[in-house]
């Protein structure tokens, strides 16, 4: 599939931008994947949907074990001492990495997890950490990225103690590197909040690519009851999309 920047669709008709509260407070909210057939269409290979157009998660069960992927399995030493430099490098600006992302990472069973799963070949790339535009003291941690670098999704760590995930066209390492060309302020308007933590994110990102396969293979027919479930929230077809 190729792959073109995200347009935004996702309800019959426009609405206002939304703004999470709490650890997203601060960016827009929208939700960067592909088609679950018809049940949720897709004029290209990302669409923009509005976040509250999503089936609603059950936060509670998202505990840091991944037990819905068998759990994280054993540890790469190789990756632990990778993510330990990492966390070191965010501890001397007062931040960590979520025990779970680390988790994630290292695990033998996750790592490639969100990759295997990916019908438009993204991947896993872990970057050093990146200063927030137009947020001082925040930072961002890439952690996967489109394979034609068309969406980049971030850890977003802030001096609080809060952490979300957040979703860019932008790739902040190269604008990092070259300066920053841009202003803080457009670049800043680039980027979306799409999950209150790394495992919602993980969990979402997974059945949703699932659930692709599915409908686009041998059917509805092939998933587990809660993956069906995640579909029936978009009913038979979904409403045709619009670019605001």
């Amino acid at each position: 599939m190729l792959a073109e920047r995200p347009v935004r669709t996702g309800t019959s008709e426009p609405t206002e931008p939304t703004e999470p509260a709490g650890p997203g407070a601060g960016f827009e909210a929208g939700w960067c994947a592909s088609d679950l057939g018809e049940h949720r269409p897709c004029q290209y290979t990302y669409e923009y949907y509005d976040y509250e157009s999503l089936p609603p998660l059950d936060s509670a069960r998202f505990t840091g074990d991944f037990a819905w992927l068998g759990g994280p399995g054993a540890a790469s030493p190789e990756r632990g001492a990778a993510l330990a430099a990492l966390d070191g490098a965010l501890a001397a600006h007062g931040l960590a990495l979520p025990a779970e992302f680390i988790a994630f990472q290292a695990g033998e069973r996750t790592h490639h997890a969100l990759d295997e799963v990916s019908v438009t070949a993204c991947w896993t790339s872990v970057s050093e950490p990146l200063p927030c535009p137009g947020e001082p003291g925040t930072f961002l941690v890439r952690f996967l990225r489109d394979q034609q670098d068309c969406v980049h999704w971030y850890l977003c760590l802030r001096p609080s103690g809060e952490t979300c995930v957040v979703w860019s066209p932008v790739d902040f390492a190269y604008e990092y590197e070259r300066g920053r060309e841009a202003g803080a302020a457009e670049l800043r308007a680039e980027i979306r909040w799409c999950a209150p933590a790394f495992e919602e994110f993980a969990y979402r990102f997974w059945a949703e690519n699932r659930i692709w396969h599915a409908v686009h293979g041998g059917g509805p027919a092939e998933l587990d009851q809660p993956l069906r479930d995640y579909l029936d929230h978009y009913g038979p077809t979904a409403a045709s999309p619009h670019t605001p």
